[in-house]
């Protein structure tokens, strides 16, 4: 950690949690559960205003402007204008003493919003890179009406495919055996949309200890734990012949509902060169940036096998690489999570292997590569 002009220590970024979900699936009734636990003590909260969310009965007194302290606590204050000028202007506050220091974000969107812009802000903005770290996207689903309104709003859709954490709200109203096989396809669904999502269904365990430390490092450890981040296991290999990309698609009308998202686990046994991975991920970004909904993933490097590359992105967006010290895990191989949209797993893995074969591959070709009819189109979709 590299220390300030002054002498002193930048301090470790504070982690970010987002929660999102539709219109009504109970965002907000999470949200009042999280703020009454002693855990989030010592955290903020921006919230798009404080009357939508209707904690009047948890504030205590003013602090600054629109920062309210809570009974628990944490500060909350309404979200309004630029993310950028609202981030800034809350670190000025914490590093002049205006307000208490705090050692958690959480910032509830809109139910309506797209939660990319909120991760390309923190994961491209170089000041907000230092202060902040994305601990991850947690997303409210209803259980009784997830499936209609994945059908009606692709908003709920990229909060469903974005997601580290799917928190299902009215578990409790299932009663009928219709609701109950509703959900069961719900559930499916959502299986081939993001399944290294991990899922919580279960209402006593919607508290922080369930609901945060969802980043790349163990919020008890402070080491990272790459299997726990990338859930690999819960997703197919392209081209294995089972799993969720080969094993539901082929009954379904791909145009339809968002069948055109899908996750998959990339899985490469041979070091890429610096630069071919450095091609790789520039192709894909360059290329094919809107259908990248998320990509998480470790790659092992020819040029020191020992010290893997981590990677994550959202769209056109990436984090800037780390490179650790040495393997987390005894699995030495490159997995990458890739969740897209109107792109194939058979593509993606086809992309990789060209480079991954040391075959001389420039610019020009690379390029060429994009153009293969498994890219997005009628007769590539999902195929």
């Amino acid at each position: 950690m590299s220390a300030s002009p002054s002498g002193r220590r930048a301090p470790p970024p504070i982690p970010v949690t987002i929660l999102t979900g539709f219109l009504g699936a109970g965002k907000t009734t999470l949200l009042n559960r999280l703020l009454r636990d002693p855990a989030l003590a010592r955290s903020v909260v921006l919230i798009n205003e404080f009357g939508e969310v209707g904690l009047d009965h948890l504030f205590v007194e003013k602090i600054d402007g629109d920062m309210v302290m809570m009974a628990s606590g944490c500060l909350c204050c309404t979200l309004r204008g630029d993310l950028i000028d609202a981030l800034e202007n809350l670190l000025r506050r914490l590093d002049n003493g205006r307000i208490p220091p705090f050692d958690r974000l959480l910032i509830e969107t809109t139910g309506l919003a797209d939660p990319a812009p909120i991760l390309h802000t923190l994961m491209s903005h170089p000041y907000l890179l230092m202060r902040f770290r994305l601990d991850g996207v947690v997303t409210v689903l209803d259980a009784i009406n997830g499936a209609a309104t994945l059908d009606a709003h692709p908003e709920s859709l990229r909060q469903a495919a974005m997601a580290d954490l799917l928190v299902f709200s009215k578990i409790d109203l299932i009663q009928s055996d219709e609701e109950k096989q509703a959900f069961k396809h719900l559930i499916e669904r959502l299986e081939r949309i993001n399944a290294s999502a991990r899922r919580l269904d279960d209402p006593k365990l919607l508290d922080a200890a369930h609901l945060l430390g969802l980043g790349l490092y163990n919020p008890e450890t402070k080491a990272p734990d790459v299997a726990r981040w990338l859930n690999a296991e819960a997703l197919a290999v392209p081209g294995d012949g089972h799993g969720h990309e080969s094993g539901h698609h082929h009954d379904h009308d791909v145009n339809r509902h968002g069948e055109s998202i899908r996750a998959f686990v990339l899985v490469g046994e041979k070091p890429l060169a610096p630069s071919s991975c450095d091609l790789f991920l520039e192709i894909l970004r360059n290329a094919h940036g809107p259908n990248l909904l998320r990509v998480k993933g470790i790659i092992a490097l020819a040029d020191d096998p020992a010290r893997p590359l981590v990677i994550h992105g959202v769209q056109h967006v990436f984090h800037p690489p780390l490179r650790l010290d040495a393997w987390p895990d005894a699995d030495h191989r490159t997995r990458i999570v890739f969740i897209v949209n109107n792109l194939t797993a058979q593509f993606i893995q086809g992309l990789y292997e060209a480079f991954a074969g040391d075959l001389g591959i420039d610019r020009a070709d690379a390029q060429a590569l994009t153009k293969s009819p498994l890219t997005p189109g009628r007769s590539g979709l999902l195929a």
